[in-house]
């Protein structure tokens, strides 16, 4: 393993983000302060509480794991984007480095940062309502899990994207509609029983779910099959990545 290239890239990484900390931490900690406002606020005066938890309390696992889920996708994304962009991917490529060194680095910074904005959105919700993590450890698994499964799919739409326009499309149309009806906001229990079965097959509502219960212990789903289905999504993840650097697919051209 090629500890010293992993820590090149990764450190390359997380000190781009550091230059430009109001983009990369301020906005996305500031926008999750106006989501929290305005819903806690909005929808917290007709709906006091949610199975036993006050509404305010409820929508926080909801609004850090939307946070992530953009963001992680979105700091991978460029990540990688820009050295093709601007060319440089053909140094990383030529260097002595194998496909899972350049991997871990640019996912690892990504998923890096992004855990460190679910922890700062964390302790900013203190501010506005008193917060009760039942169990911080399966709490922080399953943040790492998902800023880690996220920012390798932001990773494969990074190499996928032939223009900046492209970034932005699957977290605007893809990730952001399916994070709103995922329960960020709700419980699904609160659905007819005909769309609580359609939210089902939406997969954010696992991972919302299981973050949820680790703070409170209330759950829409099993969190056994959230954490099984967070895993499966991640060794997908892993299974295209590892199609790409053997096809060459969008690196050699």
């Amino acid at each position: 393993m090629n500890t010293p290239a992993i820590w090149a890239i990764y450190k390359f990484e997380m000190m781009r983000a550091w230059r430009t900390l109001g983009q990369s931490l301020a906005s996305p900690v500031i926008s999750t302060c106006l989501y929290f406002i305005v819903f806690g606020s909005a929808i917290g005066s007709r709906i006091t509480e949610v199975d036993g938890i006050s509404y305010g309390a409820f929508i926080v696992p909801g609004l850090i794991m939307f946070s992530i889920l953009t963001q992680s996708i979105s700091n991978a994304a460029f990540g990688i984007y820009f050295p093709r962009f601007t060319g440089t991917i053909y140094e990383v490529l030529s260097a002595p480095i194998s496909p899972l060194e350049i991997t871990l680095g640019y996912v690892g910074a990504a998923a890096s940062k992004s855990m460190i904005l679910g922890l700062v959105i964390l302790a900013t919700a203190h501010l506005f309502v008193p917060i009760e993590i039942k169990h911080p450890l399966i709490m922080l698994l399953f943040l790492a899990l998902t800023c880690l499964t996220f920012a390798m799919l932001g990773f494969i739409i990074g190499i996928w994207a032939d223009g900046f326009e492209k970034l932005q499309i699957i977290p605007l149309l893809v990730i952001t509609p399916l994070a709103f009806l995922g329960g960020t906001f709700y419980s699904i229990s609160m659905l007819p029983p005909f769309w609580q079965t359609m939210t089902l097959f939406n997969p954010v509502v696992y991972l919302i779910s299981g973050f949820r219960w680790s703070f409170y212990e209330i759950a829409d789903v099993n969190v056994g099959l959230s954490l099984l289905m967070i895993t499966l999504f991640l060794g997908l993840a892993m299974g295209v990545i590892w199609w790409i650097f053997k096809t060459g697919y969008r690196l050699k051209t």
